[in-house]
């Protein structure tokens, strides 16, 4: 497969423009030529939780994780500055922050954050910082909602060393197995060793409740292990096989946060749909890996066609949400191990990754596509969507369209927070973006935790480009 020609979205200088190039690609991607600003203005409309709490603005900071915590799980300078910006971008929904392990053993890297008794004091101060500096920008912190995204990496767990994957897996997979170098006698998890889990998920709500957070997010994304109970079809026992059983995780999370921690809000980050894994072709362009079928290690997809959507146990899982009172939902797509343009569509990949098989703006309009429809189907959830940073000088269009049309609740920024801090604050006050400061999708932000360094956005914040690892980075691009 021959590298194809996408167009920068920079190039596109008017909203015609952005419309004629979408209609080219065959996409559906609304967007509003002018943006409003006022009390009036879609992105700038509280939104009031069935609980009475006005959250205020449309606006949501992602969890972006550093690598960048101490050894035994605390945060350091990095992670301060990191939560400081998100105080400081204007988005009044801050989710999670960025993921945080409930046991030692589910850390992503040996710096991942992690919630325990002796850390507490720091995670509360790390709060209280974003908090803090939200009040000195924006004079008000009442309406502002900040939680916790808990989670367990699972099959990408690498708890003591970022170059030796310690794996804890629910079942054997074809493909993620070999891929990831996992042995057939490798041990899956055992039920009573998912009871402790799930224990220490509950224990992680309590103190992060203790700690002053608003909610917890339980996190079921990106192939950690809330997520891959969802497509636990193949295991035997309680926690796989129907729907009810690989859901029974969740089940039991939420039912003890309820007993253990009254009143603490509970959110859910979800993959909604997955595809199979891709892997660059002889001219470095992804392409799907050919799988056995039928092919039930996906969820949110077709297992006789597993590159096509299907959304029926997505929706069924919302609805469970709902009755189980979980009224906030972040939706994303995929996992970036494996398929890292469906989750963050980019022109330029991650060392680790491959160049794009389609347009990346294919990428966005299938996340935004998707929930839409979601929304549609379960209007009373609290929505956030992704995939906006892409769209660079047009997010905001976008994000205004789609808000406005009630296609999602929030807009949902990740690494463009990382580039560009201030972007929902200058959106709110009608200021003209800094193009300077746009995030271009580089991919060094992971790129760099790829190879063990700080994640940042070292291209544009000038902080990270004074740091050695600036260096380090451009000796590893290089290679």
């Amino acid at each position: 497969m021959a590298k194809a020609r996408y167009r920068r979205v920079a190039t596109l200088k008017t909203a015609a423009e952005f419309r004629a190039y979408v209609a080219e690609l065959g996409i559906d991607l609304g967007l509003d030529d002018e943006l409003l600003t006022g009390e009036d203005a879609p992105l700038a409309k509280p939104y009031r939780l069935l609980d009475g709490f006005v959250i205020g603005n449309r606006f949501c900071a992602h969890p972006m994780e550093g690598w960048d915590g101490t050894p035994d799980g605390k945060p350091t300078e990095l992670t301060l500055r990191r939560w400081r910006n998100f105080g400081r971008s204007g988005a009044k929904l801050i989710w999670g922050g960025e993921a945080v392990a409930v046991r030692h053993d589910g850390r992503a890297n040996p710096n991942q954050l992690l919630i325990n008794e002796a850390n507490l004091p720091a995670l509360a101060e790390l709060r209280q910082a974003l908090v803090e500096t939200h009040v000195e920008r924006f004079e008000r912190s009442d309406d502002l909602l900040v939680g916790l995204q808990l989670t367990h990496s699972g099959r990408f767990a690498r708890p003591n060393r970022k170059d030796r994957p310690e794996p804890r897996i629910l079942y054997h997979h074809p493909l993620l197995d070999r891929k990831f170098d996992i042995p057939a006698d490798h041990p899956v998890l055992a039920d009573h060793e998912i009871e402790a889990i799930i224990e220490h998920f509950v224990d992680a709500a309590e103190m992060a409740q203790q700690a002053g957070f608003d909610f917890v997010d339980v996190k079921h994304c990106h192939g950690y292990l809330g997520h891959e109970f969802l497509s636990a079809y193949t295991r035997p026992g309680p926690f796989g096989g129907s729907f009810e059983d690989r859901t029974r995780f969740l089940r039991l999370v939420v039912s003890g946060i309820r007993q253990r921690a009254p009143g603490l809000r509970i959110g859910v980050r979800l993959s909604a749909f997955d595809t199979l894994p891709f892997r660059p072709d002889a001219d470095g362009v992804g392409r799907p890996e050919d799988p056995p079928l039928p092919y039930p290690f996906v969820f949110g997809a077709d297992h006789a066609a597993p590159l096509q959507i299907d959304l029926d146990e997505t929706k069924r899982f919302l609805n469970l949400l709902e009755e189980l009172g979980v009224r906030m939902v972040n939706l994303s797509a995929g996992t970036p191990y494996t398929n890292p343009h469906i989750i963050r569509p980019a022109l330029f990949p991650p060392s680790d990754g491959y160049g794009p098989p389609e347009d990346p703006l294919v990428g966005v309009a299938r996340q935004v596509g998707v929930c839409a429809a979601l929304k549609q189907q379960s209007p009373n959830l609290l929505m956030v969507g992704s995939a906006y940073s892409y769209l660079q000088e047009w997010l905001p269009h976008v994000a205004q369209y789609n808000v406005r049309t009630g296609r999602v609740d929030f807009a949902g920024l990740g690494r463009m927070l990382l580039a560009y801090p201030e972007l929902p604050a200058d959106v709110l006050a009608g200021r003209s973006l800094n193009r300077r400061r746009i995030c271009r999708t580089l991919s060094d932000c992971t790129t760099a935790p790829r190879h063990g360094l700080v994640s940042g956005c070292y291209p544009l914040d000038p902080f990270y480009r004074r740091l050695p690892e600036k260096e380090q980075l451009a000796a590893i691009k290089g290679r």
